[in-house]
């Protein structure tokens, strides 16, 4: 039958044609042993000319075929087969122990060059390992069950079935008590378990209900305390998950240190897809955390090696995702949009539809930052709507704050404010990363200048995001980003010299990550106004002023003085 999106609790109608497990789409005889084994072609071709089995050939190369009954004939076999409920018995476990057969055979090759026609033929018989798990838990089977799981957790993923992965999972842990130790054999599978739980929640706008769970804190304490130490366990998939589970939860954590080990250990005991997904994870915090780009280039270099060898495509995005991401924070904008399209068409071949929206609206990000602002909105039609498509909360967030700032850019103050908003209820129901809510929150200062709010309380409300910024441990680039959005409120405020000293501060803090088109725009105009008002001289005196500040020194610098009361006529 065609495959779904159902809930846990679908059964299918279809079937392969007994399709090897070993070889997806090709065709085999019944088992042997299994009543009229050897008539199953005949009595199949026999059906489908009475018009009680309907034949489709199934897509691409090797004409197999897949047969399903329309839903009257369903209903009618299924009364008949409860007449014989030991045979009816038999031919379910036969089906369940095939689809998890097949599940397990595919897991692996999912990650692997090879990984396309599994990935088809998961899909195809999606619905069967929906029916087969739905059995499982009703039969409370639980090493069925978590066989299933564990068999098509990275499926679900990969392909955007994650809500349905973690009621599947759920489902799971609910089936018998907790193991007592780490003696009992259920403990290691079901601590797998707990991560791969936490994991899809967060990718599945779940993660604010998981947090009200009174035990959760003490669920993460766990998982850092089981999966920190070094092991095989903390080496595959989901274990290896634990880092950004755990950072997820408390973003004080040391994470450079944990993603160091974790690699460490993905050396000594995982393969090159798990040592390639840590060190990409490794990859993307040292572009976003403080501390320069040392070592990312080395890191890039070892995973185009790593992902050209492994074949995966949704690693070769990835690899190719945090090339255009450090080409991005260092002006390389051509290398970066090469980058970025490598990978938006790795994606779009894995079927990997949730990585799509990010990488247009990344592709769009990079049109703005060069100066063509109608290329970005194009690309940020495209992203939204793909967003939109597959329910990308977190990408939706970021196409609206790309155009609250945009319309800011027109002067377009009111819509700004409905954009930032709409970004603002989107990324409650996602797992932003600390610096795109310090955007939010900056851009929210920035709008209110120009409303009731006023310069000077927006002032301060900027320096307290640049405080922020700094205790969440954001990326110097980043930070002199966020405090050159707070020069322009500051020059509203009718204080020139204070908007000159925290542009050559941020300055200094630009360390080979020039500014874009639009901020290089703005602070000509700053500049342009500043001279008018103290002098080329009085200008180049507060800009040297202004060169040695720290990130805290110019948080101080926007905590403004109240405006002196208008007297009476």
């Amino acid at each position: 039958g065609a495959p779904s999106r159902g809930a846990p609790g679908g059964a299918s109608h279809g079937s392969s044609g007994r399709a090897s497990p070993g070889t997806p789409g090709r065709a085999s005889p019944g088992t042997p042993g299994t009543p009229a084994a050897f008539h199953v072609p005949d009595l199949l071709g026999a059906l489908v000319d009475k018009s009680l089995v309907v034949a489709t050939p199934v897509p691409g190369p090797g004409g197999a075929m897949r047969y399903r009954l329309l839903e009257t004939i369903h209903e009618y076999a299924a009364e008949r087969a409860a007449e014989t409920p030991a045979v009816r018995s038999a031919a379910e476990r036969a089906h369940t122990a095939y689809f998890t057969a097949l599940a397990e055979e595919a897991e692996p090759r999912l990650r692997s060059r090879e990984q396309l026609p599994w990935i088809r033929r998961l899909e195809i018989d999606l619905d069967n390992i929906r029916a087969a798990l739905h059995r499982s838990v009703l039969a409370c089977d639980e090493e069925t069950t978590l066989r299933l799981v564990f068999a098509t957790g990275w499926f679900w993923w990969l392909r955007n079935h994650r809500p349905e992965g973690l009621a599947w999972v759920e489902c799971a842990l609910g089936l018998g008590d907790e193991p007592a130790g780490t003696d009992d054999p259920r403990y290691w599978p079901r601590m797998q378990l707990q991560v791969l739980r936490v994991f899809l929640a967060g990718e599945s706008g779940q993660a604010d209900k998981l947090r009200a769970d009174p035990h959760f804190q003490e669920l993460v304490l766990r998982i850092r305390e089981v999966f920190g130490r070094p092991g095989p366990q903390s080496a595959r998939f989901p274990g290896l998950l634990w880092v950004l589970v755990v950072y997820a939860s408390d973003e004080k954590l040391d994470i450079r240190a944990m993603m160091d080990a974790s690699i460490a250990n993905c050396r000594a005991y995982g393969g090159d897809w798990e040592t390639g997904v840590m060190l990409m994870g490794r990859t993307h915090m040292i572009v976003d955390m403080p501390g320069g780009m040392d070592g990312v280039d080395e890191d890039l270099a070892e995973l185009r090696e790593l992902s050209r060898r492994v074949g995966d495509r949704w690693m070769r995005a990835q690899v190719a995702s945090a090339v255009g991401e450090a080409g991005m924070v260092r002006g390389r904008y051509e290398e970066a949009r090469c980058a970025y399209e490598e990978a938006l068409r790795f994606a779009r071949e894995v079927g990997a539809h949730a990585e799509a929206p990010f990488l247009l609206a990344r592709l769009a990000e990079l049109s703005y930052r060069a100066g063509d602002t109608d290329a970005a909105e194009r690309r940020l039609d495209r992203a939204d709507e793909e967003a939109e498509r597959y329910q990308v909360q977190d990408a939706r967030a970021f196409v609206h704050v790309m155009r609250a700032v945009f319309a800011l850019d027109r002067g377009e103050t009111s819509r700004a404010r409905l954009l930032l908003d709409e970004a603002r209820c989107d990324s409650e129901h996602g797992t932003p990363p600390p610096h795109f809510a310090a955007v939010i929150n900056a851009l929210d200062a920035r709008i209110a200048a120009y409303e009731t709010k006023g310069p000077v309380a927006a002032a301060r409300s900027l320096a307290a995001v640049l405080r922020t910024a700094r205790k969440s441990r954001l990326t110097d680039p980043i930070v002199a980003q966020l405090a050159e959005m707070a020069a322009p409120v500051v020059l509203l405020a009718g204080d020139p010299r204070r908007a000159v000293r925290i542009l050559a501060a941020a300055g200094t803090w630009r360390v080979g990550c020039p500014r874009s088109v639009p901020e290089w725009t703005e602070a000509r105009r700053i500049e342009t106004l500043a001279r008018a008002e103290l002098g080329s001289r009085g200008y180049e005196a507060e800009y040297e002023n202004g060169r040695a500040l720290t990130p805290d020194q110019v948080a101080d610098l926007l905590e403004l003085p109240d405006p002196a009361p208008v007297s009476g006529s």
